[in-house]
């Protein structure tokens, strides 16, 4: 039974993920390794119609096949916090005079609570990692991120031309992406923004 006990030993969180830095974008791991984030949409694939299927198909299948190393797919399921948009509404009453527009917000903020009364709403996200392995020990972040950059250019032209639109996440935005898997409950009442990262980086917190 000792295997399932707990560890005694607190390790930290930065420890657990195993991130170094967070450099121009790139994730930079233990072993001299890097990731690079890229943020897409998605394709309603039922909604095509054969013809367009059987091209989708094939130009995905050529995509894979001309990738010059391994990528990971992560698909991020959230519930969206309604509480903070319907909150955002209300501050609109806050700067309008006329009766009618205030009648009209305090409808559409009820008809909203309505909606989602018992009902989680939930937002997917797509995103593509990218590897960066060096074969030899010397290997530096700029050539690193000269590697990446190429693959990354590679990758979304061959998303575009399935109709997909991608982006590069920032360094902010990657730092952001793991403090919502790792903090799920403060990530509502808590954004991770630059402010935030400043404050923190500074020890200027509560």
């Amino acid at each position: 039974m000792w295997p399932l006990k707990k560890s005694l030993n607190k390790v930290s969180s930065r420890n657990q993920i195993a991130i170094k830095e967070v450099r121009d974008g790139i994730l930079v791991l233990p072993n001299n390794e890097h990731r690079l984030v890229i943020e897409t949409s998605s394709v309603n694939f039922e909604l095509k119609s054969e013809a367009e299927q059987d091209v989708l198909i094939d130009s995905f299948q050529t995509f894979l096949n001309s990738l010059p190393s391994q990528l990971q797919i992560l698909i991020r399921i959230r519930e969206v916090d309604i509480d903070q948009y319907v909150d955002s509404i209300d501050l609109l009453k806050e700067t309008e005079n006329e009766k009618q527009y205030l009648e009209q917000i305090s409808d559409y903020t009820q008809f909203i609570r309505q909606l989602v009364s018992g009902n989680k709403i939930l937002s997917r996200r797509f995103y593509i990692v990218l590897p960066y392995k060096p074969e030899t020990k010397g290997n530096t972040f700029e050539l690193a991120q000269a590697q990446l950059n190429l693959t990354q250019d590679m990758v979304i032209k061959a998303l575009e031309k399935l109709g997909m639109k991608a982006r590069k996440l920032d360094s902010l935005e990657v730092l952001h992406l793991f403090y919502s898997f790792y903090n799920k409950g403060q990530i509502k009442t808590q954004e991770l923004t630059s402010t935030t990262m400043k404050a923190i980086l500074q020890h200027n917190y509560v």
